[in-house]
């Protein structure tokens, strides 16, 4: 065990120094994710979830900084890369609709105009929604229409579709219309 540590003690030093690094970064991140989410009425779960995100992220580039400081030849690296991806690429062309469900999330955390307890309507052809927003997940916004249904609408076609946010007036209207 004295070996090892005599060995790769310059590399076991570089990755205290990378993780220490890595903590500090993700606090930062996770930090400004926090007051951006706040700042914007998102709810804690999702900025929970993109802080999550941001965690699974940092760790792949720790991973691949530690590869590296470990003695990894880039030319090894770029081989097991292509092979890792290749596979990855087969399996998410599969499921790729749930991949564009977590892109389009993250998109809206960031940039989504409308939160929780809002009535929007979406403008689809084929079954146009008014509905008030009961939450914002990682792959489907949950709506309540009017008549109590609850529809799940796919993040990825909620920023596809026109989509208008109902005045305050109009939700107090149809309240007096029933």
């Amino acid at each position: 065990m004295t070996q090892f540590f005599a060995t790769y003690k310059d590399e076991l030093i570089q990755t205290l120094i990378v993780l220490a690094i890595l903590l500090l970064l993700r606090f930062i991140v996770q930090t400004l994710v926090r007051k951006i989410g706040r700042k914007s009425n998102i709810n804690d779960a999702r900025i929970n979830l993109i802080n999550r995100y941001v965690t699974v992220t940092l760790l792949f580039v720790v991973l691949l900084i530690e590869a590296f400081i470990f003695g990894a030849e880039p030319d090894e690296l770029s081989l097991v890369f292509s092979s890792v991806f290749a596979v990855i690429g087969i399996a998410l062309f599969a499921i790729w609709s749930i991949l564009s469900n977590i892109t389009s999330g993250v998109i809206m955390f960031f940039s989504f105009p409308y939160k929780v307890g809002d009535k929007i309507e979406i403008h689809d052809k084929d079954y146009p929604i008014k509905a008030i927003i009961e939450d914002i997940g990682a792959f489907q916004l949950h709506l309540r229409q009017d008549n109590g249904d609850l529809v799940t609408y796919p993040n990825n076609l909620i920023l596809q579709r026109a989509v208008t946010l109902v005045k305050k007036d109009a939700i107090d209207d149809d309240s007096e219309a029933l």
